[in-house]
Formats: structure tokens, sequence, C-alpha cells
């Protein structure tokens, strides 16, 4: 995906290699088991779930609402939501399947702030066009950390078509229709996160280098 290659650059994923089936089936095992004891109403279960995933869900949260205590109460709401109405059905890793979860609280909170108010841009307003060859080799020297601290930072409207266009995969078209919007304002609001990200990181890079 072009507009995330240098977000994903600086990413330390490091994919193991050899027993990889093994490792497959333990995960399979663990969730199962979570899953069993979650949707039983257990609290073992909800604290172990809450324990394993709660870091991981609470960076989903801050990319959305770009403020670590706003994202602990949509953290919060959303576990809250998982735990009430645990709707799990292993079409997707339970990772995955939470991911959404959060995701669609995060937009709703934002959504009930009325902070969807500037997601139409026109295009008077619009960045220069931004050297994405550039910003990936920029981007490839950060950490995931700081890169995801910039994606935070950036407005409302552009940071949450960002995440979904990048992190969630959506296309335009999908994203215009769970935000309400036209497919242009979608692909404007991305055209403006990249370029304000590709800023962002030169001004980091070159205060760096001094």
């Amino acid at each position: 995906m072009d507009c995330s290659i240098w977000i994903d650059a600086a990413s330390n994923r490091q994919k193991t290699r050899g027993s990889v089936r093994d490792v497959k089936v333990l995960v399979l095992d663990c969730e199962i088991e979570l899953v069993e004891g979650c949707r039983a109403g257990d609290n073992a279960a909800r604290k172990e779930l809450y324990t394993l995933y709660s870091r991981q869900m609470l960076a989903v949260c801050y990319r959305y609402v770009g403020d670590i205590d706003e994202a602990h109460d949509v953290l919060h709401d959303g576990f809250i939501k998982i735990f009430s109405n645990f709707t799990f059905r292993g079409e997707c890793s339970l990772a995955t399947w939470m991911t959404r979860v959060m995701m669609t609280q995060s937009i709703d909170y934002l959504r009930r702030k009325q902070r969807f108010n500037q997601l139409i841009v026109s295009d008077d307003h619009l960045p220069d066009v931004v050297d994405e060859a550039e910003a990936a080799e920029s981007g490839s020297q950060l950490s995931e950390e700081i890169l995801m601290q910039f994606v935070a930072e950036l407005p409302d409207g552009c940071r949450t078509v960002f995440n979904l266009y990048v992190f969630e995969e959506k296309s335009h078209k999908e994203i215009a229709r769970l935000l309400h919007i036209k497919e242009h304002s979608s692909t404007s609001q991305l055209h403006r996160a990249k370029s304000l990200l590709a800023k962002r990181i030169k001004e980091y890079t070159e205060h760096e280098r001094k």
C-alpha cells in the first residue's frame, strides 16, 4: 500500500522462522479457551483477555482519538462492549475482531464529540503533493513509536481516514460509507494526512541532525 510504505519501514516486525505451524496451534488453543471463558462470563478469562490485549488495543484507540487519556476512556468502553456482548465467531483472529470493536468504538466516540466537522476539505486547502520516496527514506530511520505519535497528532478527520485506509485496509468507498462522506472527501483527507506526516517527519529528522 503506497501510503503506508514509510510507516511500515520503521516497524520492527520480525517474522519468526521455524515451527510456525506449532505456534499457530498454540495461539489457537489459547484463543479457544479465552473465548469459551468470556462467553460464559468467567471473570478469570476476562481478566486474562484484558491483560493479553489491553496494551495493543490501547494503541489502536490512541491512533484514532489522538489523546492518551481519551484513548483509555475508549478502551474502557470497548472492553465493556466486548464483555457484555461477546459476538466473536472465529471468522478471524481474536485480536483482529477486538481491533474492529475498538475501531468502531473510537469512531463513535469522535462522532459523539462532533470532531468530524472538518472532514470535507476544499481542493484549495490541500497541501502540496508529497515526495513519498523521500518520506519513506526518512521514515525508515524512525521508530514505530515516534511514527505512531505523528499519526496521533494529525487532525481528527484526516487521521481517521488515514487509519482506516492504511491500517484497516478499507477502500475509499468503504470509508465514505462508514464516515458518511463522499469518496472524494476520503481521498482528499488521505492526501492531507500523507502530506502532513511527510512534513512532520522532515522537520523531526532535520531537528535531530542539528
